[in-house]
């Protein structure tokens, strides 16, 4: 379980860190040189979405997302944890039907190419249904983790 959730965080860190370094890059050839990278603009949006998703994952298993516990805050430990398990079970039916659609995306998405590099997409969309994929799975980790009451290992 630690060494998923370690390289889960590490690919969301890469990707992010690919995206910093794209955009640092392209603004710094573009003020040095009067030009830009080719292909920046669909590449960091490519790889922003990748490492979404990567994110997601994270996110939904430590249940750090946003989320408004005005209810939640009020109730007793009990019914705490039966609307934890309800809303993880929500999120787990979103998240697999998310990464099933992210599969359906990348195995239709054919020969489509980037603009000036023709760097397939087929490949980005993997990566970010892979992405898909390991969210909904640490979700179905986490419910599984809240039915048997271990919420202990929940925290990063």
């Amino acid at each position: 379980m630690k060494r998923l959730l370690a390289a889960t965080e590490m690919t969301a860190a890469v990707f992010l860190l690919l995206i910093a370094l794209l955009t640092a890059s392209n603004v710094l050839v573009r003020y040095l040189f009067n030009t830009q990278i080719p292909d920046w603009f669909d590449g960091s949006r490519m790889v922003q979405g990748v490492a979404l998703f990567w994110g997601f994952a994270l996110a939904t298993f430590y249940g750090s997302h946003i989320c408004v516990d005005i209810v939640w805050e009020h109730v007793g430990p009990i019914a705490k944890r039966r609307i934890d398990l309800l809303a993880t079970g929500i999120m787990l039916v979103f998240l697999s039907l998310m990464g099933w659609m992210m599969w359906v995306k990348t195995l239709t998405t054919g020969t489509q190419n980037t603009m000036d590099l023709q760097i397939p997409l087929y490949w980005f969309y993997m990566a970010a249904a892979v992405g898909g994929t390991v969210s909904a799975l640490l979700c179905l980790l986490r419910w599984i983790k809240l039915w048997q009451g271990d919420t202990a290992s929940l925290t990063p």
